[in-house]
C-alpha cells in the first residue's frame, strides 16, 4: 500500500465531490458532471472512478479515506436545535428524523458501503469538521507560507463563519460564530425571497444588484430595515440574525413570508416572473450588508493574526462582487481564495487535512503560484476517446496536425463573431469554466450579452459574462494589479474603456439599460461598469493562452468572452459525448474538441436525449441545513 495517497469526499448535502492527493498531485471532480444532475448531493461514486483512471491509482494505494465533515456533530445540532424550539418545527423535524435515519445518522457504515461498491475497502475514514475542511482547502494549496483564513458559508455542524491562522502545516482556529446566526443563511434567506433558488441562485442575485442605485432612497430604506429589524452586525464581523424572521430552524422554507412582506413592501416574488426593479434594490440592499461584513471580519482576522495575508472558502467566498471590494481596500497585501470554495471544495480540504495532519506531509510552497493547477484538476480525454464520440455521432470534423493553425482558425471565427465550444484538456474543479470547459465569443460586440443569454445559456437577461485576458494584459483593461485566474474578483473597466453607464438609471427599462453600450468591451462589462475577470497565465493554460494571443494578433484585444460550456438547468460538460450534445443542443456555431474542429452547419440531427426526467433532476431547492 501507498503511504502517499488519500482520498477526500464531499457527500450528502449539495455539491458532492472527490478529490486525490497523491505525491504533490491533485485529482478533483464534482459528481454532477458524470450524473448529468446539478448540485447533485449523492454519494460521488462515478467521481471517484473517474479519478482512480486519471491518476492511476488502485484503491489498494489509498492510505486514507477523508470525510469533509462530522455527521454526529451536526446531527447534534439538529437535535438540540429541535428540542429548544419545540414543538414549532415539528414536522419539518420528522422529515429531516426521515433522511437521517434512512442515510445520515450512520453515515459511516453508508460510506464504507459505497465504497465497497468500488472495490475499497479495509481502509482508515477521518472526519475532520466542515469549517477545517474550508480552511485546510483555502490555505494549503494557496501560495502563502502563513495567512489569516476566513470561513464563511450558510453552516457547517455549529460553525458558521470562522477565523483561523495557517503557519506552513499549523491551522489554529482564533474565533468562531455558531449556528442559526450566519452570513451564508442570511444572503440565502434574499436570495429565496427574490425568487431564486437556494444554494444556486445566490449568483444570480450578486449579478443583480449592481442594477440597482447604490444611492438611492429605497436601497437605503431596505438596508435600514435589515440593519434594524433582521440583522445585527457588530464591530467585529460577527452577527445576530433575528430568527422571528426566517423560517429555516421550525420551517421548510428560509424567511417568514408574512414577516418581510411587512417590512419591506413586496411579497416574495414568484420564480420565473418579471424582476421589478424593487426586487433589484432589496439584492443591491443585501450585497452591501454583505460587503459591510466581510469587511469587518477581515480587519478582525488582520488584528488577531498579524498577517499581511488571506485566505478564503466556504460559499460566502464565491462572491467576487465583494471580494472584488476587499481587495481594494487593501486591509491584506494579498488575498487567495479557493476556486471550488464552496462544498464541492471541502471533499479536497478533507483530503488536504489528512494529508497534512494524520499522514504528516510537509507543504510544497511555490511563492508565486498557488499548487491548485489552474483548477484543471478533473479528467482528461485522448484522441481514441474523442475518435469514439465522433464515430457515435457520425459527426464531420476537420483535424488539425498543428495546433496553432487551429487556435488562427478558432481566433477568426471568434472575431467573425461565431461562437465556439471549447474543450480542452482536464476538467475544471469547482463552479467556473477556465478555458478547458468553455464557450467562447467576441468581448467587443456589443449584442454578444444578450445572443449568449437568450441562445446560447437560455438564462436570464441581466446574468453578465466574464472576460477571459492574457495575464500581460490586465491593466490594459482592468483597474487591477495582480493576476485573477479563477474569476472571483469583480473589479472595475478602466475609465478610458468606458463608453456609457446607464445602470442607475431608473427611468430606463431594465432590459434597455442591459443593451446598452457600456465599454469597448461591452459584452463582459456588467452595468455598473465592472467585470468579473480570469487571468490566463501561459504555463496554467497554454492552449487557452495561444487562442486569446492568436485573436490578440488579429485584432489587438487579448481577451474573449469566457462561459461555463452548459446550458441553464444542466452541469457544465464533462467528457466529449457531453461537449457535442450541447453544441448540437445550444446556440453554439462551432465545437473545438481537443485538435478536432466541428461546424454547426454541417453536423446532422441533435442526438436523441434518452435519460429519464429524475435522471435530469436538479438538487433540492431548499438547503438541507439539517
Amino acid at each position: 500500500m501507498s503511504s502517499d495517497t488519500i482520498l477526500g469526499i464531499s457527500a450528502y448535502y449539495h455539491d458532492s465531490a472527490a478529490a486525490i492527493i497523491d505525491g504533490g498531485n491533485i485529482f478533483a471532480a464534482q459528481e454532477e458532471r458524470y450524473t448529468r444532475v446539478k448540485h447533485d448531493r449523492s454519494f460521488p461514486s462515478r467521481a471517484i472512478r473517474s479519478l482512480l483512471k486519471e491518476s492511476g491509482i488502485s484503491p489498494g494505494d489509498l492510505s486514507y479515506i477523508s470525510f469533509y465533515e462530522k455527521p454526529l456533530k451536526k446531527f447534534d445540532r439538529l437535535i438540540k436545535t429541535h428540542l429548544a424550539l419545540a414543538p414549532a418545527g415539528s414536522n419539518a423535524f420528522l422529515s429531516s428524523m426521515s433522511v437521517w435515519a434512512r442515510e445520515k445518522l450512520f453515515l459511516k457504515n453508508t460510506i464504507k458501503r459505497e465504497l465497497a461498491t468500488l472495490g475499497i475497502s479495509g481502509i482508515p475514514l477521518l472526519f475532520p469538521e466542515h469549517h477545517l475542511s474550508h480552511a485546510a482547502s483555502a490555505f494549503y494549496p494557496s501560495p502563502f507560507e502563513e495567512a489569516a483564513i476566513l470561513t464563511i458559508d450558510g453552516v457547517g455542524e455549529w460553525t458558521t463563519t470562522a477565523i483561523w491562522h495557517g503557519n506552513n502545516k499549523d491551522l489554529t482556529l482564533i474565533r468562531e460564530l455558531r449556528f442559526p446566526h450566519s452570513v451564508g443563511l442570511f444572503y440565502s434567506a434574499v436570495t429565496s425571497y427574490a425568487g431564486f433558488r437556494v444554494n444556486s441562485g445566490e449568483y444570480k442575485l450578486m449579478g443583480l444588484a449592481p442594477f440597482g442605485d447604490p444611492d438611492g432612497e429605497r436601497v437605503g430604506r431596505f438596508r435600514k430595515s435589515f440593519l434594524e429589524q433582521v440583522i445585527d452586525i457588530r464591530e467585529d464581523g460577527s452577527i445576530l440574525l433575528n430568527i422571528e424572521y426566517f423560517d429555516f430552524l421550525t420551517g421548510s422554507g428560509m424567511t417568514d413570508d408574512r414577516k418581510w412582506t411587512d417590512l419591506f413592501g413586496i411579497p416574495r416574488r414568484p420564480p420565473d416572473s418579471p424582476v421589478d426593479q424593487a426586487y433589484i434594490d432589496i439584492a443591491l440592499a443585501a450585497q452591501q450588508i454583505t460587503e459591510d461584513i466581510l469587511f469587518r471580519l477581515a480587519r478582525s482576522a488582520k488584528d488577531l493574526t498579524g498577517s499581511d495575508n488571506l485566505a478564503l472558502a466556504g460559499g460566502v467566498a464565491l462572491n467576487s462582487s465583494a471580494n472584488g471590494k476587499l481587495l481594494k481596500k487593501r486591509i491584506f497585501e494579498n488575498i487567495w481564495i479557493q476556486p471550488a470554495a464552496g462544498d464541492a471544495g471541502g471533499a479536497l480540504g478533507a483530503a488536504f487535512a489528512g494529508w497534512h495532519t494524520q499522514m504528516d506531509k510537509s507543504r510544497i510552497i511555490d511563492g508565486r503560484a498557488d499548487s491548485m493547477n489552474g483548477a484543471c484538476l478533473g479528467p482528461a480525454f485522448s484522441a481514441d476517446e474523442i475518435g469514439i464520440m465522433i464515430k457515435k455521432y457520425r459527426a464531420p470534423f476537420r483535424h488539425f496536425d498543428d495546433f496553432d493553425e487551429l487556435a488562427r482558425e478558432t481566433a477568426s471565427l471568434i472575431a467573425d463573431d461565431k461562437i465556439i465550444g471549447w474543450f480542452q484538456g482536464r476538467m475544471e474543479f469547482g463552479p467556473r469554466a477556465l478555458g478547458n470547459r468553455s464557450i467562447l465569443a467576441d468581448a467587443r460586440n456589443p449584442a454578444m450579452q444578450k445572443r449568449m443569454n437568450a441562445v446560447v445559456k437560455r438564462r436570464e437577461a441581466f446574468r453578465p459574462f466574464a472576460p477571459s485576458v492574457l495575464e500581460e494584459d490586465i491593466e490594459k483593461y482592468f483597474d487591477l494589479d495582480r493576476p485573477s485566474p479563477y474569476m472571483l474578483f469583480v473589479v472595475p473597466v478602466i475609465e478610458g474603456r468606458l463608453i456609457q453607464n446607464h445602470g442607475a438609471d431608473l427611468s430606463i427599462p431594465l432590459q434597455e439599460r442591459i443593451d446598452t453600450v457600456r465599454s469597448d468591451i461591452p459584452a463582459v462589462t456588467h452595468i455598473d461598469g465592472s467585470a468579473r475577470i480570469q487571468s490566463v497565465r501561459r504555463e496554467d493554460h497554454p492552449r487557452f493562452w495561444t487562442l486569446i494571443d492568436q485573436f490578440k494578433q488579429m485584432t489587438g484585444y487579448g481577451i474573449v468572452l469566457n462561459t461555463s460550456f452548459n446550458v441553464r438547468g444542466e452541469p457544465i460538460v464533462c467528457t466529449p459525448d457531453d461537449a457535442y450534445r450541447c453544441f448540437i443542443s445550444a446556440g453554439i456555431d462551432y465545437l473545438v474538441v481537443g485538435d478536432y474542429l466541428f461546424d454547426k452547419r454541417l453536423q446532422g440531427d441533435p442526438p436523441a436525449d434518452n435519460t429519464s426526467r429524475e435522471e435530469r433532476i436538479g438538487a433540492k431547492d431548499l438547503a438541507d441545513h439539517r
